[in-house]
């Protein structure tokens, strides 16, 4: 497994991040801790260094089982844990993203982790509430004592995400260095604002649910043959909806048809697809099973020509949202004939 830096930092980590929710049987379904440490023992054998998990995973059992298995040589590791989900539903501070929630949250995760020190804290969804300069003080605290190295957000709006990283910038404070997302064929609307705006600052941005749900691996069928799902709640929710949907089992039979053509599983078709849109991109793949992480792995050797991407881009492409699309329609206004004699590499355009 080759290495990235993670964002504009020095910091090393692997190409393949692995997400430890499934970590824990504590919500009724996941790994069990044995299932989970041949997991992350697989994923470390491959060369993976960047470990994802949160606070909220199954109950803390993920965090626990994160800290024992890194334990013997922890500073190998690159481990990422998040804050804001609530523990405890009825107490109105014990979720978001402000300093009394942070500051209690990272005492209790390195507690589970049992470290001195986070590598990358995330706050795990904007909350609506706390300002900005009340998360960016209130991380930079923890960076300059010692408990976190670097931050990262996940689940937010890129206007919000820009304020921050200016304001840290202006008063010397700590930034965000990656940004988490969810994308994957099926969901491809983050291309909007999010991903061109950490692009054009350098973040790393890691996709969560990079195989729909299960969708892209041919669990629920294709645009084909649909196979029903038995958990009534997950079809009902709203990435169910999205995952579920006829668009998304359209995208599911074009996959599976470039699967065949190449030799390979869906899942490797669609994981290969998202390392190569973008160099910054760090799929985050997660398993219930071994074997399940091995073929996730597998996808590091697939590549896809370029008759293969141009169909899979066909098959889930998105509508531009404005102003994007209307800026796409008066470049001969704004440019005259001068375009395409200047050189718009550097900035992305």
């Amino acid at each position: 497994m080759q290495l990235k830096l993670f964002g504009p930092t020095g910091l090393r980590v692997s190409e393949l991040c692995l997400g430890t929710m499934t970590f824990g049987e504590d919500w009724g379904w996941g790994a069990s801790k044995e299932e989970s440490e041949k997991i992350f023992h697989a994923f470390v054998e491959a060369g993976g260094n960047f470990i994802d998990t949160a606070n909220h995973y199954t109950n803390g059992a993920s965090e626990q089982m994160v800290g024992e298995f890194i334990e013997s040589d922890r500073h190998r590791f690159v481990v990422a844990t998040k804050y804001t989900l609530t523990p405890t539903p009825d107490d109105p501070n014990a979720g978001g993203n402000h300093r009394k929630n942070m500051l209690r949250a990272v005492e209790e995760s390195l507690q589970r982790l049992n470290t001195d020190y986070i590598d990358i804290y995330w706050v795990h969804a904007w909350d609506f509430l706390t300002s900005a300069e009340e998360v960016m003080r209130g991380l930079d605290d923890l960076v300059r004592l010692g408990k976190v190295h670097y931050v990262g957000i996940s689940d937010v709006p890129a206007w919000y995400v820009a304020k921050a990283n200016m304001l840290a910038e202006l008063r010397g404070w700590t930034a965000f260095a990656g940004l988490q997302l969810q994308y994957s064929l099926i969901e491809r609307t983050s291309e909007r604002e999010l991903i061109p705006y950490a692009a054009a600052h350098g973040l790393t941005t890691l996709a969560w649910s990079p195989l729909g749900g299960g969708m892209l691996t041919g669990k629920y069928g294709t645009g084909t043959e649909r196979l029903e799902t038995t958990d009534t709640r997950y079809a009902q929710s709203e990435l169910g909806r999205l995952f579920l949907s006829n668009r998304a089992y359209n995208i599911a039979e074009a996959v599976k048809e470039v699967a065949d053509e190449v030799g390979c599983t869906m899942a490797q078709v669609s994981l290969a697809w998202i390392r190569l849109q973008n160099a910054a991109m760090i799929p985050i793949i997660g398993a219930r099973r071994l074997p399940q992480l091995k073929d996730n792995l597998a996808s590091l050797q697939i590549d896809l020509s370029d008759e293969h991407l141009n169909r899979l881009e066909d098959a889930s492409a998105v509508e531009k949202s404005f102003p994007i699309d209307f800026l796409a329609n008066v470049k001969s206004v704004v440019y005259g004939e001068t375009l395409d004699r200047i050189d718009t590499r550097r900035r992305g355009y």
